[in-house]
């Protein structure tokens, strides 16, 4: 009988597991959607998960920046 309540647990415990793999994998599937639908938000999660790395590991991110993006910041040569 022992050998059967802990198969019932096991069965249980599996269920349960896979329900909670469902319901992440729709949430994954919604919060890409969103992200398909607004490119900054993409650049904000990625922003913010850096953030976060930083934070728990406490060290310092260095990503390269697109030179592009200061030419308005450059004095212009004639």
């Amino acid at each position: 009988m022992a050998a059967e309540a802990e198969a019932a647990r096991e069965a249980r415990a599996k269920v349960i597991a896979a329900e909670g793999e469902q319901r992440a994998s729709r949430a994954l599937k919604e919060a890409s959607e969103v992200i398909a639908d607004s490119p900054s938000a993409l650049q904000l999660r990625y922003l913010q998960t850096l953030g976060s790395i930083a934070t728990e590991k406490n060290s310092t991110i260095v990503f390269p920046i697109p030179l592009e993006l200061f030419k308005g910041f450059l004095k212009k040569e004639e």
